[in-house]
């Protein structure tokens, strides 16, 4: 939830994410912090390129979990939940990746460590992210997804 906090407040997005704003904030970031505005051997050239990468990395995420992003993948997202089982989840922090049987994966933000335990507990672990992990959590589809298709 920090990188999603920290992005939004690089963009000036805290409240509502909406892609119009993201792209009009990117693109004056990109403009402001570009590595080519500065000349070899300016001291702000290195953190141009450390800036540069940050803008990219955080634009490329919060379109991820955009509303209007989430809205036009619901159809596929919910044939993965409703008709693929899980094949392989892991927990770091407060991020729980879950790795359908179709080969998608996915990522849920601010899932706890109580939380986690419960899940690994479950003897129905299909049924037990359906209730609890699914409906109640920020996610997007994994990167890792992504580069396999």
């Amino acid at each position: 939830m920090k990188r999603i906090s920290e992005y939004k407040k690089l963009f000036g997005v805290e409240n509502e994410l909406e892609l119009k704003t993201l792209k009009k904030s990117y693109r004056d970031l990109v403009k402001e912090w570009h590595p080519d505005k500065f000349q070899n051997g300016d001291a702000l050239q290195e953190e141009a390129e450390i800036q540069s990468r940050k803008i990219i990395d955080g634009y490329h995420f919060l379109v991820s979990i955009a509303p209007e992003t989430l809205e036009s993948n619901l159809d596929n997202y919910n044939e993965t939940i409703t008709n693929s089982g899980i094949s392989d989840f892991q927990h770091k922090g407060l991020l729980l990746e879950i790795t359908f049987l179709d080969g998608s994966t996915y990522e849920y933000f601010g899932v706890t460590k109580p939380v986690y335990i419960k899940m690994i507990n479950s003897d129905k672990l299909n049924r037990f992210a359906k209730r609890s992990i699914y409906p109640n959590y920020l996610y997007r589809k994994s990167k890792r997804d992504l580069e396999q298709v």
